[in-house]
């Protein structure tokens, strides 16, 4: 297997509690490890409040870590400087979950798409404005949409908007932190379609962040499940949806939502919550099936 294009390993951040004393404050990420390969698609899932999004904002380094390694492309961006770690995010880009709110409503989708070419000073004005366009292709937007602002986009189109500045300075690794969760049912496909398509064409990595198992299955091929700070299971996302080893894993699918009617009433009974019993190491856990494994 090649190098990874992303490692985070052991990566550790608290928030304090209000109260101030550091028995009460919050391990929101408590140890979690994975890889990112070039071209793949790196499902981190969960439910809200698990610490998803703290790893996302901790690798993109708009929060700071407490402890831990997070290398991009060989690189320790924890230890890069100003100069350098401003260089290295052209590289690595984030899709957030409001499209609404990711952007700025003063700002035309012109103004939108050409900031990041200007702050990192990409080509000349001519350039840019040809980049702007194309970006606006590669999403599925008219040229029309460059004089419009946010306000005037549906939420499909917007998100469009945001994969399209996202894209703008060639990233190798996109972070999509619930892309699609914010967006109508009727109009998620699309948007997950576009993604794997972009992906195919520019040769992207995605560490796609959801709590949606069937969006999950859908578009990544390897998954980790978190929960309360930590990776509970990793798996092949199949192998993952075929044989989950861990009970909070179990309990994610049980839920998941069956759309015949007839079959609702048939669903399987939730297994107990987890428990720390010693019933098996992760050792004996990661041995079970060869690079499938979960922590009990």
């Amino acid at each position: 297997m090649s190098a990874p294009l992303l490692s985070v390993q052991d990566l550790h951040k608290r928030y304090p509690a209000a109260s101030g004393r550091a028995e009460h404050a919050v391990r929101a990420v408590d140890g979690v490890s994975f890889e990112v390969q070039p071209a793949e698609t790196f499902g981190l899932v969960g439910e809200s409040g698990c610490g998803k999004s703290t790893v996302a904002r901790c690798i993109i380094q708009l929060i700071r870590p407490d402890s831990g390694s997070i290398r991009f492309g060989g690189e320790d961006l924890l230890a890069l400087k100003a100069d350098r770690l401003r260089a290295v995010r052209r590289e690595l880009q984030m899709v957030f979950q409001d499209p609404f709110s990711s952007l700025d409503p003063r700002m035309t989708i012109r103004a939108t798409l050409l900031e990041p070419l200007e702050i990192h000073r990409v080509g000349s004005r001519a350039e840019r404005e040809a980049r702007v366009r194309e970006l606006l292709d590669l999403v599925g937007l008219p040229e029309s949409a460059l004089r419009k602002y946010p306000h005037e986009f549906s939420g499909g189109q917007r998100q469009r908007v945001g994969i399209a500045r996202a894209l703008a300075l060639n990233p190798r690794l996109v972070i999509a932190d619930e892309p699609v969760s914010a967006l109508d049912l009727s109009i998620r496909a699309q948007v997950v379609n576009l993604m794997a398509e972009l992906q195919g064409r520019l040769g992207l990595a995605y560490l796609l962040i959801a709590h949606d198992l069937t969006l999950v299955r859908h578009i990544c091929r390897r998954v980790a499940v978190m929960h309360r700070g930590k990776i509970v299971e990793m798996a092949d996302a199949e192998e993952l949806f075929r044989n989950p080893l861990h009970p909070y894993t179990r309990r994610l699918l049980a839920a998941i939502p069956i759309p015949d009617p007839h079959q609702r009433g048939r669903k399987p009974e939730l297994p107990a919550e987890p428990e720390d019993n010693g019933a098996a190491t992760e050792t004996e856990l990661r041995e079970a099936v060869p690079g499938h494994w979960a922590r009990v």
